[in-house]
């Protein structure tokens, strides 16, 4: 999808985000029946917003029918440094639900079962684990979830409706989420048990070369992070985003490198909007609004936006030169990121100009049915005279 020519305004939002499970709400205005609203604070943060792209109205108005008695399914596909772990915890921890997920100290993962079933409704990392492999990506989920849940828990008919499945990710800015996975790569994370399978099969050695000889790469700089050509950080989102099997996997021989990066960004994007819900790391208020305004569900403690991560403070010593580097380095990145920014808080737009106007409605109902009942009462009064007598002089 090609933008318009004009130039985008995009108010600079926080840089670094994650989640909390508390926070003040906010005082609300009282301007058009918005007193106790939340969210006006959030629509005023967009005064400088001006969109880029263009959308349908069914790639804004984004709500499922979301049956969580029934079979439907919501699959959180974790991109590693967005603040999904954050948002995963919301998720198991922080909805309101008639049968809340039981989450118990010292386990690793919840039960999150259907009203009156012993059936999930989460696919996710604190619900039922790594089942489809460490940070599975789009590739790897939408060929392993299905299959997966039926044979947990099989249809109760052999030809009945199948399964609805909601994926949903959550995105962050592309040179900080870069930082960030940095950082902890350098305190020796490795995620070497990722499985990166793609049409049935995980890559060679050949095709996927390790970045460092020993167990981990603790201590590396950020320099020999990027000077690796096979690093997987970059271009991170993108990647796990798109639908591998159009560029043959993890074969770069397939297709030259400008024509597998197009290739792997348009695939991104169409998955990304096609997507029952997203979520901005930069943008926690919104992020919550929109995923309660899509699946129809409710979260306990509102979302707050925290500004100190390892991330900012390898940051501050990134100079310009780097930052610039970083996003060479991601540049189908940063071009998907901007593509979902526009698209995110297109949808909060949508979504609020909706909100408002049911709201207008159904004051504009509330009013005419005030007035029908005082007419009728004027009515009344005139046929069977004053309600109380008139007291003698």
């Amino acid at each position: 999808m090609e933008p318009p020519s004009r130039a985008a305004s995009l108010p600079r939002p926080r840089q670094w985000g994650c989640t909390g499970d508390s926070a003040s709400r906010g005082g609300g205005d009282r301007n058009d029946g918005d007193s106790g609203d939340p969210y006006v604070a959030e629509d005023r943060t967009m005064a400088r917003f001006v969109p880029r792209f263009n959308f349908t109205t069914g790639d804004l108005n984004r709500s499922v029918d979301f049956n969580i008695k029934g079979d439907d399914v919501i699959v959180f596909l974790h991109i590693q440094k967005t603040g999904g772990t954050t948002f995963g915890r919301h998720l198991v921890r922080n909805i309101q639900l008639e049968r809340p997920c039981e989450c118990h100290a010292g386990q690793k993962k919840c039960t999150c079962y259907r009203p009156g079933k012993r059936e999930t409704w989460l696919f996710s990392r604190f619900s039922t684990g790594w089942s489809c492999g460490l940070h599975a990506d789009w590739t790897e989920l939408t060929s392993c979830v299905p299959s997966l849940m039926d044979t947990r828990e099989p249809p109760k008919m052999q030809n009945g409706p199948r399964r609805n499945y909601y994926y949903i990710t959550i995105l962050r800015d592309p040179v900080w989420r870069y930082l960030s996975e940095w950082r902890h790569v350098q305190r020796g994370a490795t995620w070497k048990a990722s499985l990166h399978v793609c049409d049935g099969r995980a890559p060679t050695l050949a095709e996927l070369p390790s970045c460092y000889p020993g167990d981990d790469w603790s201590g590396c700089t950020l320099d020999d992070f990027m000077d690796c050509p096979y690093n997987l950080a970059n271009n991170r989102q993108t990647r796990m985003l798109a639908d591998l099997s159009l560029v043959g996997c993890y074969n770069l021989s397939a297709t030259s490198e400008p024509e597998r990066g197009a290739a792997l960004l348009e695939s991104a994007k169409r998955n990304l909007k096609g997507m029952a819900f997203f979520g901005l790391t930069e943008y926690q208020r919104k992020t919550q609004y929109l995923f309660e305004r899509t699946f129809r569900l409710a979260f306990i403690a509102p979302f707050t936006q925290l500004n100190g991560t390892r991330a900012s403070a390898a940051g501050q010593e990134a100079g310009p030169e780097t930052q610039r580097r970083i996003r060479q380095l991601n540049r189908w990145d940063v071009e998907l990121y901007e593509f979902a920014r526009d698209l995110f808080l297109q949808r909060f737009q949508w979504a609020r100009q909706v909100e408002r106007r049911q709201a207008r409605e159904r004051r504009q109902r509330e009013r005419r049915r005030m007035r029908a009942r005082g007419q009728a009462w004027r009515r009344g009064e005139r046929r069977e005279g004053p309600l109380w007598p008139t007291p003698p002089l």
